[in-house]
């Protein structure tokens, strides 16, 4: 994304990144006839796109063209924090003292990340500020999927999303064209962003939830600022600072405690067993404990 985002824009690139993410699934969801759900379900489909998909991957795209793939990978680390909050004063879910504790240290460790920059002066303030409403976009987009789209499988929903936010953003792209012309490496770039970052990897990410359980995929959480801390300083030259590993530590132990309790709960999907795409959706984008605990009570989903 930092690659292409400085190129293309922000809403050319994640149009080109939903559309190519959802036409090449198409094919799967024809050979396991499933076009019918995808009609069935085209208005919820193309709602949860824009919330889950065209809004916050746009803000994010945004964010990177100001800040480091580090700090932008930090600030969205923060969706589970603003999972416990929104399903607090949204959602009316209880909030007890260790989430609480997550919720402040997320907070605290995003007022680091600002407040501590590099020798250059603070981070924008509208880019950190976009990170953040991404994140929230995430949060609401995973109870939507929670509550209307249940029983879809994982192919139908990851392309049905992706293609409508594809409708929001096709439109925008005369108003907000390409400030540059793009060259192999960019092209290259929205081509990994759409098939290995969007496609595959959901697609991966639904696998290890049947075979390990939602719990122990939801590690992934602390793993991407990480990869994308090194990945940055590496490929892109990227300064580490100080801001970064205090306020991503402090980020990254509220998400901990954020999650406390679906790591004690009972996993929803046992090893092997069929994963309902709108509870996926819950732990992929918001990873909220409340997804886990509402599923308890519920039949497991198909696919």
């Amino acid at each position: 994304m930092r690659i292409a985002a400085p190129v293309l824009g922000p809403v050319w690139l994640i149009a080109l990144r939903v559309l190519i993410a959802g036409l090449v699934l198409l094919p799967l969801i024809a050979r396991r006839r499933h076009l019918a759900l995808l009609r069935q379900h085209a208005w919820q489909l193309l709602w949860v796109g824009f919330v889950s998909a065209a809004l916050p991957f746009t803000l994010l795209a945004y964010s990177s063209l100001e800040l480091t793939a580090g700090s932008t990978s930090i600030l969205n680390a923060t969706v589970p924090i603003f999972a416990a909050v929104i399903g607090f004063s949204v959602y009316a879910e209880r909030l007890d003292g260790r989430r609480v504790a997550g919720v402040a240290l997320g907070f605290v460790g995003v007022v680091v990340l600002v407040g501590l920059p590099a020798g250059g002066g603070p981070p924008p303030l509208l880019s950190v500020l976009a990170g953040l409403a991404a994140a929230v976009s995430y949060v609401f987009a995973a109870n939507f999927a929670k509550r209307r789209l249940t029983g879809i499988p994982a192919l139908v929903f990851v392309s049905g999303s992706q293609l409508g936010a594809a409708v929001f953003l096709l439109p925008l792209m005369p108003v907000f064209p390409p400030p540059q012309t793009p060259g192999g490496l960019v092209i290259a770039a929205v081509l990994a962003l759409a098939l290995l970052s969007t496609s595959l990897a959901f697609i991966i990410y639904f696998q290890l939830i049947r075979e390990v359980g939602p719990t122990r995929t939801l590690t992934v959480t602390y793993l991407i600022p990480v990869f994308a801390i090194g990945w940055g300083a590496l490929l892109l030259g990227e300064q580490l600072t100080l801001g970064m590993l205090l306020g991503g530590g402090l980020v990254l132990l509220g998400v901990a405690l954020a999650n406390s309790r679906a790591a004690s709960a009972r996993p929803v999907f046992q090893a092997g067993s069929d994963v309902d795409a709108g509870e996926e959706m819950a732990l992929v984008a918001a990873k909220a404990p409340s997804a886990v605990r509402r599923k308890q009570s519920e039949p497991n989903g198909l696919n």
